[in-house]
């Protein structure tokens, strides 16, 4: 039984008491009310989501639209992120070319880790900035060192939540997340907030390792198919655009504001 369908029963048995203690009876059509009733008071957040007790070992229990959420990858692991088979495997450069990004764009970078991405987004960005927002301080600490080091200035390190992104509204021109969506802990809050954060003709990039096959060398709950990722940003009013399928082994998805 889910957590959405214990909420509704203990609600309708809270009214039938409460009618019963009133001295009332309940009619054949006024139990399908109280049904109604107890169905429409579900809490919207919280019928997002499910919890489950069985679940993955790489998952952290809770579903959203039937898919386990990944655990994520702490700071810890920031070494992972700058392997030097990095390179060969996700083709960062090809990627970051294909996005077209023009001299002032403001560019969001969500779940930004140490910059792989962001510091060489910055690059063709002079005359915009990179927001790189990570919701670990310690990843923004690294981040911190990390743009004094190299002497890049527009990339900004943004410390977010597990449910807002922490962007202004309208403030930009593409926000990507790469290998990051599917650890998100409230998917859904923080793709309303992104998508609020979108320019009217803004941008997301979503590069997933490919769910649908199995060769690719990644623990499942790490990838996602491109039919559901398409699902849960339709959701929150995200339009799908077109998929790049040039890399070895991740979709490179993109997704438009609905008109």
């Amino acid at each position: 039984m889910t957590e959405m369908t214990v909420n509704k029963t203990l609600r309708r048995l809270l009214l039938l008491a409460l009618i019963a203690a009133l001295g009332l009876t309940v009619s054949p059509i006024g139990s399908k009310i109280l049904d109604a009733i107890a169905f429409t008071t579900a809490d919207p957040t919280n019928s997002s989501y499910e919890q489950r007790t069985n679940h993955s070992p790489d998952g952290i229990g809770k579903f959203y639209m039937g898919r386990e959420i990944a655990q994520v990858m702490g700071h810890l692991g920031a070494g992972w992120l700058e392997r030097p088979s990095r390179e060969r495997e996700e083709r960062p450069q090809q990627l970051i070319n294909a996005l077209a990004l023009q001299p002032t764009d403001v560019v969001a970078d969500i779940g930004a880790g140490t910059g792989y991405f962001s510091f060489r987004m910055a690059t063709l960005v002079p005359k915009g900035k990179v927001l790189a927002v990570d919701v670990q301080p310690e990843m923004i600490e690294i981040l911190n060192g990390l743009k004094q080091e190299k002497h890049i200035e527009n990339v900004e390190p943004v410390l977010g939540s597990i449910t807002d992104p922490n962007l202004p509204p309208a403030s930009v021109d593409l926000a990507i997340m790469v290998d990051a969506y599917h650890e998100f802990d409230h998917p859904r809050e923080m793709m309303m907030a992104i998508a609020q954060s979108l320019k009217p003709n803004g941008r997301v990039v979503l590069v997933e390792y490919r769910g649908e096959n199995p060769l690719v060398p990644i623990k499942p709950l790490h990838k996602m198919t491109q039919r559901q990722a398409r699902k849960e940003l339709a959701s929150v009013g995200l339009t799908w655009l077109e998929t790049k399928n040039f890399l070895p082994q991740q979709h490179v998805m993109i997704f438009g504001k609905k008109a």
